[in-house]
């Protein structure tokens, strides 16, 4: 793995950018359970790891440009935040429920299932948006 940046103030957390390829996913897991592991949190690992891989999924999926950031965070006792970050701010996600025979699109549904919450958030100036960042949050239980 290349690039892994610690959070060099604040809270607890790492960010990776990579290039937007399926590939991307395997990193982002690792990364997930590297740092779950760093923290103390082995149990929310696997779980953390499939939720970074779902968003990584979407993004290469849905998203443009040749690359995304990925974000484990740790922002509270009681927190873990996982996030990918893309330049395609008019691609949201969006939650829906595919017939039994597709084959895609239960992603979200499956952020849906194992995260706490979950969203996005818009990234630049209001009305020019560069980008969003997709999240996920876990409750951590002690």
């Amino acid at each position: 793995m290349t690039a892994v940046r610690p959070r060099r103030t604040g809270h607890h957390g790492y960010t990776l950018t990579k290039t937007r390829v399926p590939e991307t996913a395997v990193e982002a897991r690792y990364l997930a359970r590297v740092a779950l592991s760093a923290w103390g949190l082995d149990d929310m690992a696997e779980t953390a790891a499939l939720l970074l891989s779902e968003l990584v999924a979407n993004a290469v999926r849905h998203a443009h440009g040749p690359t995304v950031r990925i974000v484990v965070d740790h922002p509270a006792d009681d927190r873990v935040y996982v996030a990918v970050v893309d330049r395609s701010p008019r691609q949201l996600p969006e939650m829906r429920t595919p017939d039994p025979d597709d084959v895609n699109g239960r992603g979200s549904l499956l952020v849906d299932e194992l995260a706490d919450r979950w969203g996005y958030d818009l990234m630049g100036p209001g009305q020019r948006p560069w980008g969003k960042c997709v999240w996920a949050e876990m409750q951590v239980s002690r």
